[in-house]
């Protein structure tokens, strides 16, 4: 039987959303947000040959460039102010999160709430600006040398770097504001709105192949399914769970005496989400984007690289897939699904699991679940990840396509849906307090004095 809150969430209406003012006022400031993201991608870094930067990308578009292209939204592409994306923030991310695992300080600083919170975020901040500032140098420098400069020279690597850095500050900063004051995860939203943004002009080019006769019509079918498929997959296991039964005993308050209730601890399949995935990538990412523009001169350590880290190449899928099942691991027991947390809160509310003790017993009974859950939950990405890339490498399709930004398509919009349902249950619950409210003040003035006697 469905609970109150779910009944309330499928009877959500437009006329319910027109009532939430304030809803309505996140989603407006998130758009309008994500609009400045995409003027930005736009705005050229000053000193860039377009002409060679064009044919240059269009040559790199079936590789990594397809990949840089695909995470920056196109920025990379046309070399906008937003060029590095948010990439630079995400691999701080990472190596907060690593350190935090495995260093006492940082593990201290976890510990101690929102104060700790804050200046972890401000530790990655510190990174995001270290990161930037090294990508920046080296990807002003590949442009040089990959003559893609009309003016090389100091002025042209401080202007690009300068550009390149500010632009991704501000996209970070971005972010936030939309996590803070929009809807959804402003991270996630604007690795979203870059990959929704280059499918139209993706499958146009993916169809005119087709026209002119490089691709033939039953691989432009099998790969319009083989989408399908993969979006309704990754639909199904976003919304599988792992439910574990909860008992709470009887409470006697005052005189009276309440029955025992039981309710159930979901555990999805997917706790992570699309973050080991984007983790992945950018991991991949963080080696490869210097030397994808150094042309020629690229060193033998940098060329070695990409022949070897290239998209379909074997230890690129091995690295790949081992890195999203590492992060899938990692991230759901660090963050996302802490089972000492929730052990102890379980405790705290007199909840128990039948059969199994409260306290250090139930942290080792979840710890169990979430282990074999995660078996299926990692093998799950990995296979949606990278099986795109198999079949793209082996049909040499000319653009890139990739399992990450299906499970980026799915996952932010899934979760952008699921707070935006939550922001229209909340306003329902509110105005059904406010009535109850006013009808209590309504029957009170209703009421008579007693009689005199």
């Amino acid at each position: 039987m469905a609970s109150a809150a779910e009944q309330m969430a499928a009877n959500v209406s437009w006329s319910a959303f027109g009532k939430a003012t304030e809803l309505r006022q996140r989603i407006f400031f998130t758009i309008g947000l994500l609009m400045v993201y995409r003027l930005g991608t736009y705005i050229p870094i000053p000193g860039i040959d377009n002409l060679a930067l064009r044919e240059f990308m269009e040559q790199a578009a079936s590789g990594i460039g397809g990949i840089l292209s695909m995470f920056t939204g196109g920025a990379l592409s046309r070399m906008g102010i937003f060029a590095l994306g948010i990439m630079p923030y995400i691999s701080a991310s990472i190596v907060v999160q690593l350190l935090g695992a495995m260093w006492e300080p940082l593990k201290n600083l976890k510990k101690e709430g929102e104060a700790g919170r804050r200046k972890l975020n401000q530790y990655t901040r510190y990174g995001t600006v270290a990161l930037a500032t090294a990508q920046a140098y080296g990807l002003a420098v590949s442009l040089e040398a990959g003559g893609l400069a009309s003016d090389p020279g100091m002025f042209f690597r401080i202007a690009c770097m300068v550009t390149i850095v500010g632009g991704t500050m501000f996209l970070m900063w971005i972010g936030e504001q939309i996590t803070a004051r929009g809807i959804g995860n402003g991270i996630s939203l604007i690795i979203f709105v870059g990959i929704i943004a280059e499918i139209p002009a993706a499958m146009a080019q993916f169809l005119s192949q087709g026209r002119s006769g490089a691709i033939s019509p039953v691989v432009i079918v099998g790969i319009i399914l083989m989408v399908i498929v993969i979006l309704t997959f990754v639909v199904f296991m976003e919304r599988s769970l792992r439910k574990i039964h909860i008992q709470y005993p009887r409470q006697q308050r005052g005189m009276k005496v309440y029955d025992g209730s039981s309710s159930h601890l979901p555990i999805k399949v997917n706790p992570a989400g699309v973050i080991p995935a984007i983790f992945a990538s950018a991991l991949l990412l963080l080696p490869t984007t210097i030397s994808t523009f150094s042309g020629g001169s690229a060193s033998p350590i940098m060329s070695t690289i990409l022949a070897y880290f290239g998209p379909g190449q074997p230890l690129y899928l091995l690295f790949f897939g081992g890195m999203i099942i590492f992060f899938t691991y990692f991230y759901t027991r660090e963050v996302a699904f802490k089972t000492e947390d929730v052990a102890d809160n379980l405790k705290n509310q007199n909840g128990y699991v039948p059969g199994i003790r409260p306290g250090k017993a139930t942290q080792e009974y979840l710890d169990y679940v979430v282990t074999r859950v995660l078996v299926l939950g990692s093998g799950y990405l990995a296979l949606v990840a990278l099986l795109p890339e198999i079949i793209r490498a082996q049909l040499s399709i000319p653009f890139y396509f990739g399992g990450t930004s299906v499970l980026i398509i799915v996952s932010v919009g899934m979760d952008t849906i699921q707070q935006i349902q939550s922001h229209l249950v909340a306003h329902q619950y509110e105005g059904l307090i406010e009535k109850s409210q006013l009808r209590g003040k309504r029957g009170a003035n209703k009421r008579k004095g007693p009689a005199r006697r």
